[in-house]
């Protein structure tokens, strides 16, 4: 029984990574509008998967991952943009630019680290053309 406490009770740990992301994504969305973005969609979800935040660059549509971390014990934020991941978002994309901008649009996949220190304010890094279309 004592198990299964264990297992509906989080530990603070993952309590606190849940509420990073969220926290992240609204933070890279504020760096993104401050540079004169306008975010287009958050959480853009289909079947074939998610993406964090899809922006106008100018007359860019701008696909882009958010990786927030604590640290960088695991690695830059950006290293977790796998190619599966990579490939999901491809996915997502394609569906989205069909509805809504024409598979013609111009468009690129960014990835925004946003580290989140103790003691700190969000550090941000932009990675613009973090990939291409394979």
């Amino acid at each position: 029984m004592s198990g299964m406490a264990l297992l509906a009770e989080p530990t603070p740990p993952y309590r606190a990574a849940v509420a990073l992301g969220p926290a992240g994504e609204a933070e890279a969305a504020r760096h993104l509008e401050a540079r004169g973005w306008r975010i287009l969609e958050r959480g853009y979800r289909t079947r074939a998967g998610e993406i964090d935040l899809i922006a106008d660059d100018h007359g860019v549509i701008v696909f882009i991952e958010v990786k927030s971390r604590r640290g960088l014990r695991c690695g830059r934020p950006a290293e977790a943009v796998g190619a599966r991941k990579r490939s999901h978002i491809v996915r997502v994309a394609q569906i989205y630019l069909m509805r809504r901008g024409g598979p013609e649009a111009a468009c690129r996949f960014d990835v925004v680290e946003v580290m989140a220190l103790p003691g700190e304010d969000y550090r941000i890094h932009h990675l613009r053309d973090a990939f291409q279309i394979a």
